[in-house]
């Protein structure tokens, strides 16, 4: 009778654990690095006068502010009505000037790509963001589907003709924004942090020096 030899199991190198040590520490500090980014933008009050840069962007000192959930026609583009073309770009950046008149109050939740704040901002009772889209001087942006659809069925602000969506036209021109989905993503992870804060009892702690 012949006895086979067992083979030893093979030894792991190592420097494979040293490896394996060192992408678990990156992972995590990947991990920390992100929700801090979360922590610094998400649930953080912003509140007083705005400079409308256009139909979804606001200035608050050198500060810049996006507001999440819409996206309206750029400020150079041109919509159609009729047999007529018209500035709806310059129409959306006017009635978000009308609806931020005076002091807003605005909370943010994250920040996109271009490291712009995204923001819900309210004129006392009224959500400026859902109004832009409301009035259809803005399209839903992962946001708002219902207000548009409202708008849309009653033919209001760029549903009154025929329009290209702002990220339609912004590919055509050269400035096309392939990172859309990235940019839900990253509004989708400031929303889930800030309920995530809320959830868990922790209070929002603004940054020392900063003017609200």
């Amino acid at each position: 009778m012949r006895w086979r030899s067992r083979s030893r199991p093979r030894r792991r190198p190592r420097w494979r654990a040293y490896v394996d040590a060192a992408l678990a520490a990156l992972v995590l500090a990947g991990v920390a690095f992100v929700a801090a980014q979360l922590e610094r933008h998400a649930g953080e009050d912003i509140s007083g006068r705005m400079r409308v840069i256009d139909g979804d962007s606001l200035a608050f000192g050198e500060r810049r502010l996006r507001l999440k959930g819409i996206d309206a026609p750029e400020f150079l583009q041109v919509c159609r009505k009729g047999s007529s073309e018209y500035p709806c770009g310059r129409e959306a950046a006017s009635h978000l000037r009308s609806l931020a008149e005076g002091e807003i109050d605005c909370r943010s939740e994250g920040s996109d790509r271009y490291r712009r704040t995204l923001v819900r901002c309210r004129s006392g009772a009224v959500d400026i963001n859902r109004a832009m889209v409301r009035s259809g001087h803005a399209v839903a942006y992962g946001d708002y589907e219902m207000s548009e659809a409202e708008a849309r069925a009653e033919g209001l602000g760029v549903w009154a003709g025929d329009f290209v969506r702002p990220g339609d036209w912004r590919a055509e021109h050269a400035q096309a924004e392939p990172w859309f989905f990235t940019d839900l993503v990253i509004e989708q992870l400031g929303a889930a942090w800030l309920s995530l804060r809320r959830w868990a009892g922790w209070s929002a702690r603004p940054e020392a020096g900063r003017d609200l």
